[in-house]
């Protein structure tokens, strides 16, 4: 007998008694046929459904008996696991029942005696545990349900599985012993609270057993193999296959087999090393990127791998940063290039020592390779150069012609070949400087101009040129920039050009005063009217001084007026401005001008004049066509088609010149080839650009400024047309190829017979005349 302890949501506490009791072999039932299964009734446990005590009988809470039973049992079947027995009086009609998982089919019960069946083998895999129900009934009172949970006991009918075959691992060539790279797992169906899915793994063979049979290890509990010895070699053995193994019952039970494959992978075990020890170049001055040596590596590590990629480092030599060192495409080769221009007369040699490495750490400690590049640099002509190469001066734009501005030099970097430097002007869009060949002064060649438009922010600026006298000259480049210092020159200007006013009544019109000069000779401004203009119009400044009020005093006729106003700036500077006034038939500020009517003449009437206009023109159209016809009679040419004379040309059309014959121009060359200091005016030169002409002006007074300007930047203009004229010349020289002429003498010897010559026709009579006419 024992009790049941249960305790309802409140926390009070509910006891019941159970007691088993075990019944007789020969047990009857109210004189039922005996049980004739085999099975001992003593083997089996009674189970009696539980007295209900006053006061605690409850119909929603069951008693939960457990009852076990092995799994994969032999049987025979049905086999008996348990009884049941209700608490009534054993000589009443009981009826017993059950319900729940597997009754009436796995499991039966004895309706008459409560004896529970099991009628096939359970599976633990499958179901571990079954619920039931217990029912008693007798004369229709019934007991309270009995639960029942059948626990199916393991037993070891499950090998372990792995959980894949093969396992695919790898591992690094240059792992340490202990290294763990990989885990197989393997499972098993049976309970894993039991020793029947205790698992242990072990390595039955390594395939191959090179450099020795036991190159792994694997942990009996985890699966984890690891590195057991030294020896990993990728480029001798590059795989290995393991057998392994995994036994259930700690290793002494059910046993599965399986495989893994374990890759070598490459390490950074093998430094590059250089085809050459030693590298001797040689580069020419002042080039950048030149290529100066390519520096080939090999690497006993795989291809294509980090480990074999190689990279180099310049590691003395390069003190100043002359140099860099690159991976070339190939990822085995290092590429040395300059990255600074070197310079001959600094430093004719250098020495460079560098190192091969790869993308990454060695694996293990390696010796490095290394190669010397000595570098040669090659002496090259090298252009002068102007110190500073940007020289600004300061100077007042109205410096006269030839007046000095700066000594403008460069120095040949050719020390050694004592070169001598001349100098030119290279681009003066203005054309105002000239430059001595010998010594660089720069000169003032034309009038400079602060308000051209070619000096910026009062900036103006040149292009000096330094030549050499190598065989091959090189030029060298200076900037001038020349900051040109304001001078009045420039006297104020009334925008406004022409104007409206009424002639009752009329309002003064605001006129804009403008100075080219710059604030320090402009405002303020100071106006008179000059001549007839003070008459009938007054012209005061306005209250900042930079603006005209222009009024009309008196009363005037329709009609258009010139108003001549005398402009000062703050340097007396002044300029006589002309305005054209025109004076419409209005009053105030509502200036509107109606044009009046041609007196006498209607619409029909100035229609009339027109069409007499328009017949004049016919007439005179028809008589230019008569006259034009009537001098198209064709007269005979002086000269015939066939005759020939030298150096005789007849065109019959406007035009001809040079450009209609062939005449071979390079003998003009000649001098200027061998004189190539001298610019050649017939070619338009590529190295200069063109000036900027300036615009046409809004003031017409300033025509003639403008004029000015532009004629001078096209007469510097080194882009101009033409080019096929050579302006300059060399001289000559003595000795002529055609030797002298001075042996053609004119003879008046009579012994030459000329009347042949008025044979030749009429235009040779003149000639037959003089030569053959005798003494006459």
């Amino acid at each position: 007998m024992f009790s049941v302890h249960a305790w309802d949501s409140k926390g009070k506490k509910h006891t019941v008694f159970v007691r088993v009791e075990h019944e007789p072999k020969s047990d009857h039932h109210h004189g039922l046929q005996e049980d004739t299964e085999s099975q001992s009734f003593s083997d089996v446990p009674l189970l009696k459904f539980p007295k209900s005590l006053a006061g605690l009988r409850r119909k929603k809470r069951e008693w939960i008996i457990p009852i076990s039973f092995p799994e994969n049992d032999k049987g025979p079947f049905p086999k008996q696991i348990l009884r049941i027995k209700s608490n009534y009086i054993e000589g009443n009609d009981i009826t017993y029942s059950i319900t729940g998982e597997g009754a009436d089919q796995l499991f039966t019960v004895n309706k008459l005696n409560g004896r529970l069946y099991v009628t096939k083998p359970l599976d633990r895999e499958t179901k571990d545990k079954y619920t039931l129900q217990a029912h008693a009934d007798s004369l229709g009172d019934k007991e309270n349900p009995m639960e029942i949970n059948v626990n199916v006991i393991d037993v070891n009918d499950n090998k372990p599985v792995f959980t894949q075959d093969p396992f695919i691992g790898s591992v690094p060539e240059a792992s340490q012993i202990g290294f763990e790279f990989m885990t197989v797992t393997a499972t098993d169906a049976d309970d894993p609270e039991t020793y029947n899915a205790d698992l242990r793994y072990n390595i039955t063979r390594q395939t191959p057993e090179t450099p020795n049979p036991n190159m792994f290890d694997i942990n009996p509990f985890t699966g984890a193999i690891r590195v057991n010895s030294e020896g990993l070699d990728r480029e001798k053995d590059s795989e290995y296959t393991l057998e392994i193994q995994a036994a259930d019952e700690q290793g002494n039970g059910l046993v599965c087999t399986g495989k893994a494959i374990i890759t070598v992978t490459d390490s950074n075990d093998h430094a590059p090393l250089f085809e050459k020890n030693s590298y001797s170049v040689t580069v020419p001055e002042n080039k950048v990127g030149v290529v100066v040596v390519k520096m080939p590596v090999t690497d006993g590590d795989e291809p294509q791998s980090p480990a074999w990629t190689a990279r180099f480092r310049i590691v003395s030599g390069n003190r100043d940063g002359f140099f860099d060192i690159s991976t070339g495409p190939n990822k085995q080769e290092g590429i040395v290039t300059t990255v600074k221009p070197l310079d001959y007369e600094e430093n004719n040699k250098y020495t460079l020592l560098v190192v091969a490495e790869n993308n990454i750490p060695f694996a293990k400690p390696l010796t490095t390779s290394t190669a010397t590049v000595i570098v040669n640099v090659a002496d090259m002509n090298e252009a002068p150069v102007f110190h500073p190469e940007e020289e600004m001066i300061s100077k007042p734009e109205n410096l006269a012609v030839d007046d000095k501005l700066i000594v403008y030099t460069a120095t040949d970097p050719d020390t050694a070949k004592n070169q001598k430097v001349i100098y030119r002007v290279g681009n003066d869009p203005a054309g105002w400087l000239k430059v001595e060949e010998e010594t660089g002064q720069i000169k003032v060649r034309s009038s400079m101009d602060r308000e051209s438009l070619l000096v910026k922010d009062d900036k103006y600026t040149a292009l000096i040129l330094a030549i050499d006298d190598d065989q091959i000259p090189a030029t060298g480049t200076g900037t001038l920039v020349i900051k040109l210092t304001d001078v009045n020159d420039n006297a104020p200007v009334i925008e406004e050009r022409s104007i409206r006013v009424c002639n009752k009544e009329s309002v003064p019109v605001l006129l804009s005063v403008t100075d080219k000069d710059g604030p320090n000779f402009g405002a303020p401004y100071k106006v008179e009217l000059q001549g007839d203009s003070s008459r009938n119009w007054s012209a005061v400044m306005n209250e900042t001084k930079t603006r005209i009020n222009l009024q009309l005093q008196t009363t005037l006729e329709y009609g258009v007026y010139s108003v001549v106003m005398r402009v000062y700036d703050n340097g007396n500077k002044f300029q006589d401005n002309t305005v054209s006034a025109t004076v419409c038939d209005c009053t105030g500020q509502d200036v509107q001008c109606n044009v009046k009517a041609v007196a006498g003449f209607g619409l029909s009437g100035i229609l009339g004049i027109l069409g007499g206009i328009l017949a004049l023109l016919v007439l005179v159209f028809l008589l230019v066509l008569f006259l034009k016809r009537k001098r198209s009679v064709k007269k005979e040419p002086l000269l015939t088609d066939d005759d020939i004379r030298d150096n005789v040309y007849g065109y019959d059309e406007e035009g001809g010149g040079e450009d209609d014959q062939d005449y071979d121009l390079s003998v003009l060359h000649r001098g200027l080839d061998n004189r190539p200091d001298v610019f050649r005016n017939d070619v338009a030169p590529t190295f200069m650009p063109a000036p900027q002409y300036r615009p046409h002006p809004a003031n017409p007074e300033d025509i003639g400024t403008f004029i000015d300007d532009n004629l001078k930047a096209a007469d510097n203009d080194p882009t101009a047309p033409p080019y096929d004229s050579l302006l300059m010349f060399d001289y000559e020289g003595g000795g002529s190829e055609a030797g002298s002429l001075s042996s053609l003498t004119s003879s008046s010897s009579g012994d030459q017979d000329y009347d042949c010559v008025s044979e030749w026709g009429p235009r040779f009579k003149k000639l037959a005349d003089m030569y053959g006419g005798g003494e006459d």
